[in-house]
């Protein structure tokens, strides 16, 4: 496995990112236990990089990963989507307990959208440089979607890693094309800031093309790490070896084509009714203003996800 530097931050990273939220409650709902096992996998294969986030719920996994494997060299990286220097401070120390650390590595801003969101959690910022001081935290990020928070939080010294959302057909990214993001991704490079990307796989729209999306950031020379969302231990083993440069064994692949996956639509989809125009297939509809998928005759193409203004819609 390939050990990047996240910028300037001193912090030494896995080219792979565990991403935790697929274990979680939002999407596989494993038991803490079966969680940490597949987390444990990871750490066999060589990652020492976790992203969590207070809204995922998943340091509890974590933690009992970390008690079970003893391992010291772990990084964690986690946000919040407070506004406010005390509810940032909450966020933090909740983290800090609910992991029993005394520190965590990264911890920031959860989905900024530009310049003026950016303004608007000042405060937080404000509250994340003081724990910095203190030794709580050794960086400050922002997670985003977006070219444009990218772009403004490349020119923000406070800020020491962002977080974007990059895959090889742009699915998700909220104002442009991969090809923007890539450009925005590179100027935040030359100005010194760690880069780790979400989404590779397009929240699992792309799941018949893991290879190629996997490739497509990896080749991607101004990411320092990539973060993946796993939740099987065959996931770690076949994303590890890609990573390596490995040929996955036809088994495992095997093994994967045939896990059964399902549509979800998260929580914040407004009902807009675009992915039930695009459906061919007629499984979408809006319910009670949020879209519903009928698993019975939904076949998992994912075109609905690519006409998703919110990129509320993964396979999972």
């Amino acid at each position: 496995m390939e050990y990047r530097q996240l910028g300037k931050t001193g912090i030494y990273v896995s080219r792979l990112c565990f991403g935790s939220l697929t274990i979680g409650p939002a999407q596989s709902n494993l038991s803490i236990d079966d969680g940490a096992e597949v987390i444990l996998k990871a750490f066999d294969c060589g990652v020492n990089f976790i992203d969590t986030a207070k809204l995922y719920k998943t340091y509890g996994y974590i933690k009992r990963a970390l008690e079970i494997s003893k391992k010291q060299n772990i990084v964690i990286s986690s946000r919040s989507y407070d506004y406010t220097y005390d509810g940032m401070k909450k966020s933090l120390d909740e983290a800090l307990h609910a992991l029993s650390a005394k520190s965590i590595d990264i911890f920031g801003l959860h989905e900024q959208e530009d310049v003026y969101t950016l303004k608007g959690h000042h405060d937080a910022i404000r509250c994340l440089m003081d724990a910095k001081k203190e030794g709580k935290i050794k960086a400050i990020s922002i997670s985003t979607h977006n070219i444009k928070a990218v772009e403004a939080a490349s020119i923000m010294p406070e800020i020491d890693v962002i977080f974007p959302l990059l895959n090889y057909k742009g699915i998700g990214i909220g104002d442009g094309d991969a090809k923007g993001m890539e450009n925005a991704i590179h100027k935040a490079k030359l100005n010194g800031k760690g880069i780790y990307t979400m989404k590779p796989i397009g929240g699992g729209n792309l799941i018949g093309e893991v290879e190629k999306s996997l490739k497509y950031v990896i080749d991607n020379q101004d990411i320092d790490s990539i973060a993946v969302g796993m939740q099987s231990e065959n996931e770690v083993i076949a994303n590890s070896m890609v990573f390596e440069g490995k040929e996955v064994p036809s088994d495992i692949k095997k093994t994967l084509r045939n896990t059964k996956r399902r549509l979800l639509i998260d929580w914040w989809c407004e009902g807009c009714g675009k992915c039930v125009e695009r459906c061919s297939m007629g499984a979408l509809k809006i319910v009670n203003g949020k879209s519903c998928v009928n698993p019975d005759l939904c076949r998992l193409c994912g075109y609905c996800s690519t006409v998703c203004p919110q990129f509320c819609i993964k396979i999972i």
